[in-house]
């Protein structure tokens, strides 16, 4: 019985240590990562399977082009009335006899298949496949840079749940510190030691306090609702993400970023492309210089009635083969118009390919001096935080031996609470900046 009894008790002891592993196994993956969330976003976002089907539509039109190098097969069927017999008036020597001969049919029937493949067509087909190539790399740089925008917004999306999270968090101190206060002014004032007015001032901006912890709990929720979207989850889905607001040292060089810049971003290589598209649409409009050329057979069947197996007057089948030559060769300078056109749009491609770059050189230039600045800033608003909570504190102490007024306390809680609150914005500032700049170069 005893033996029983031992054997329940590890039993019951290794169920409660699988349920406490299992238990902060779901806490834990509950808990959203920014590299996980960027993940979820790229697998699930609606808007970015919308660009990906771009590929596949691009894919199709390239099928459509392959296909006009091969033969095509039509076939036709046809059926004439003439409002009378087709004759011929013959005029022969006598003794043979002259007058009118039938030499067709009222009722005229055919069928026709036929074969037609294009043998030169001034290079168009070609250019009109190369174009098509071009439009899959197109939209898989298209689809490249949604990626991009979208890591940018869910790492904007994650930093605005801290940033709300610390406001509330500030807000809520803030109230912490008012209600007590508020108590111990509450007791001077029931003793007559302070009076009414400067318990009246303690209400109040508790009052305020409470008023800015409601605002700050709905932002929280809002910038949940926020991250929510993005990833492409129910708007209401809980949400905890894991706090990486900390100050991290980045090197804040130019020149060790910009080459990247240049290499990775989609924009740079989306211009090259548009550059490249520009250079078959010109060989595409030269292509109206030349002559056309097809081959072209068709198989016959003709007859007086439907059955089209002939008559007196038909073959029963026949075929026909044709080499076919077609050649616009003067339009009033039309083509030498549509020549010149494509040229300037590639002479627009490559301006824009230069500001392009500049405004590439800038956005990094302008994350850096983010980072800079908050490198420069996050020590010194740490600082103040520090600085405006021993202010705070002295504060409260010399009210409590009524060596100052309930003014001086309040205003060292609002130092304190603008101190957090810059602090916190700088945290937030300098995680933002960092991921502009990977947006800038090109990177996740």
């Amino acid at each position: 019985m005893r033996k029983s009894n031992l054997y329940a008790c590890v039993a019951l002891a290794l169920l409660s240590l699988f349920l406490v592993f299992a238990s902060s196994a779901v806490a834990e993956e509950g808990i959203f990562t920014l590299d996980e969330s960027v993940k979820q976003a790229l697998a699930n976002n609606w808007s970015l399977k919308a660009k990906t089907e771009k590929i596949a539509e691009s894919e199709q039109v390239k099928r459509q082009a392959k296909a006009e190098f091969f033969p095509k097969l039509s076939t036709s069927y046809g059926y004439s009335r003439l409002s009378e017999t087709p004759t011929i008036d013959v005029m022969l020597p006598p003794p043979a006899p002259s007058g009118e001969f039938p030499v067709g049919t009222r009722n005229n029937y055919q069928w026709k298949g036929t074969i037609t493949q294009p043998l030169f067509t001034g290079f168009a087909l070609i250019s009109s496949y190369d174009l098509a190539k071009l439009g899959i790399d197109q939209a898989r740089l298209e689809v490249e840079l949604e990626k991009l925008d979208l890591a940018l917004q869910v790492k904007e999306a994650y930093f605005g749940i801290l940033k709300a999270d610390k406001a509330f968090e500030v807000a809520k101190k803030a109230v912490e510190s008012l209600a007590s206060h508020v108590e111990v002014a509450q007791n001077f004032y029931d003793v007559g030691m302070i009076p009414i007015n400067e318990l009246l001032k303690a209400e109040v901006e508790l009052s305020n306090a409470r008023h800015e912890l409601m605002r700050a709990r709905n932002s929280a929720r809002l910038a949940r609702a926020s991250f929510n979207t993005v990833l492409s989850r129910s708007i209401e889905a809980p949400v905890q993400v894991k706090d990486i607001l900390v100050y991290q040292e980045v090197g804040c060089d130019l020149q060790d970023y910009l080459p990247k810049a240049l290499k990775n971003r989609p924009e740079i290589k989306t211009i090259d492309l548009a550059i490249r598209q520009t250079d078959q649409q010109i060989r595409l409009a030269k292509s109206k210089k030349y002559p056309e050329i097809a081959f072209t057979y068709d198989y016959i069947k003709e007859g007086d009635d439907m059955t089209v197996s002939g008559d007196e007057y038909h073959d029963a089948s026949r075929w026909e083969a044709t080499v076919g030559l077609k050649w616009t060769f003067w339009e009033w300078g039309k083509t030498r118009s549509a020549v010149r056109e494509k040229e300037s749009v590639k002479k627009r491609f490559l301006n824009q390919k230069k500001a392009l770059e500049d405004s590439i050189l800038l956005d990094v230039k302008n994350a850096l001096l983010d980072l800079e600045l908050a490198r420069e800033d996050i020590p010194t608003t740490k600082k103040a935080v520090e600085q405006a909570e021993e202010n705070l504190r002295v504060s409260e102490e010399r009210f409590k031996v009524q060596a100052t007024t309930t003014t001086e306390v309040l205003d060292a809680q609002t130092l304190l609470t603008r101190a957090r609150s810059t602090y916190y914005d700088a945290l937030y500032n300098q995680n933002l900046a960092m991921a502009k700049l990977k947006r800038a170069i090109g990177e996740y």
